[in-house]
């Protein structure tokens, strides 16, 4: 009986122990390293720390209060109000006010808004539209429209560097930027005290720092996703929520849309995908990937290259350039989208000359799950009308469809959002656009 009781005694202990060991806490530097700048949108990783929207989309793509509290429609979804959670501060201990939410939403979207006006309104912001805005709380939650202040100054943060988020920015040395938690924050502390944020580090630089204990946050790109596994590296994804595709200018020398739908056609993308991705990314060719669409079959993704030189019909504009940004992945990509367009009988020329080229291949986020609000968020991203009337299947086909049919975009690829970390790290998860949690992060074992 002695023996049965000490036996109950030590596993009770044990559990006791295992869960002191990983139950969250507070204290210690979290170690992040990308190759990107961390304030660029849409992706820029500090944005989200420092930011928050007047709503936040959850991973199963509802829509919460954050700065908001409650909302309301009118009109046919042609006005809506919001009400502002009250007792928020920005991070250096102003008071935020409605105000503020529109100076910082007419600062962020000058122009070709979702809504046609915004105004404060006491403790609430009412915008109105002369269109229908059904999805506005989702379109408010997305990176363009996170609500920073303007004018403010301090040691370390100037002009929009001033948020309500868990972090704040604290300075930025030798390539590091350091953000302190926000004492204040309304969501309350978070649970490190820090983040050093290595910027413009090289996928080999981060993994090498990774592995020798340097750091705990790294990048893992899809198509290195064998490599990390190889290495054994703990890597949680977020799968396809990253849209690559290529944008077509309709001026000057691909004005013709004969010439734009001969180049949509020319496009291999089961080689990009199996050769260059390593078979990580999903072949598509609309917008909205087939796990919130339902209808992407529709599109065909498959290289018709006769139908390519049919279309183009003899026609040979002059050189053009295939801009892209980023690094040997997005190089090749752009390699090997020119072989295929020099086999239709373009001439093409890669060029790292971002933003803008005759053909541009960039990267689009996809940060909502609703079908309605993620398409009008891409079409609002390539400058296209963005009018849905209802969210059926049928009505967002004809949209895509329609859109599609002018050649302007040509998806090619959807990509997941991997990042690798290290032991110490509990809780750690992904938004609903693929971007760590880090304000929810705790660190084990902290030195």
């Amino acid at each position: 009986m002695l023996r049965r009781f000490a036996i109950s005694f030590v596993l009770i202990a044990l559990g006791i122990a295992c869960h002191a060991r990983t139950r969250p806490h507070y204290g210690g530097t979290l170690r992040v390293e990308i190759e990107g700048d961390p304030w660029q949108r849409p992706d820029g990783m500090a944005r989200r720390l420092v930011f928050d929207g007047l709503t936040r989309v959850n991973r199963d793509g509802t829509v919460s209060p954050a700065l908001a509290v409650r909302w309301s429609s009118e009109a046919d979804n042609h006005r809506w109000q919001f009400w502002l959670r009250t007792g928020i501060h920005f991070s250096d201990g102003t008071g935020i006010t409605s105000a503020d939410v529109v100076t910082s939403l007419n600062a962020s979207c000058p122009s070709d808004c979702p809504w046609t006006a915004v105004r404060a309104a006491g403790s609430s912001v009412i915008f109105t539209g002369d269109m229908p805005m059904p999805v506005l709380p989702s379109l408010l939650a997305s990176d363009a429209y996170l609500i920073s202040k303007s004018g403010a100054s301090s040691e370390f943060a100037t002009g929009g560097l001033v948020g309500t988020g868990a972090f704040q920015p604290a300075g930025f040395a030798n390539g590091t930027l350091t953000l302190a938690a926000n004492e204040n924050g309304w969501q309350g502390r978070p649970f490190v005290d820090a983040i050093q944020l290595r910027v413009h580090r090289s996928i080999h630089d981060q993994w090498l720092d990774l592995g020798l204990g340097r750091a705990d946050v790294v990048e893992v790109p899809a198509e290195q996703m064998r490599a990390a596994q190889q290495q054994h590296f703990a890597v949680i994804s977020a799968p396809l929520v990253t849209l690559l595709a290529i944008e077509i200018s309709d001026n000057g020398a691909l004005s013709n849309p004969l010439l734009r739908a001969s180049i949509a056609a020319s496009i291999d993308r089961s080689v990009l995908s199996n050769v260059i991705f390593q078979k990580q990314a999903e072949v598509t060719a609309s917008v909205l990937p087939a796990r919130i669409s339902g209808y992407s079959f529709l599109f065909p993704p498959d290289r018709d290259l006769n139908r390519a030189h049919d279309l183009r019909g003899g026609l040979t504009p002059r050189q053009l350039n295939l801009a892209y940004q980023g690094g040997p992945t997005m190089q090749l990509t752009a390699q090997r989208i020119a072989l295929n367009l020099r086999e239709a009988g373009f001439n093409v020329q890669p060029t790292n000359a971002f933003p803008r080229g005759d053909l541009t291949l960039r990267t689009i986020n996809l940060e909502d799950g609703n079908p309605r609000s993620a398409l009008e968020s891409i079409l609002r991203d390539t400058d296209a009308p963005a009018a849905i009337p209802d969210s059926s299947p049928s009505a967002l086909y004809k949209v895509e469809h329609e859109f599609l049919e002018h050649h302007t975009l040509v998806p090619l690829l959807y990509l997941p959002r991997m990042f690798a970390i290290s032991g110490r790290l509990h809780d750690m998860t992904l938004d609903a656009a693929g971007f760590p949690d880090l304000a929810n992060v705790s660190l084990g074992d902290t030195p």
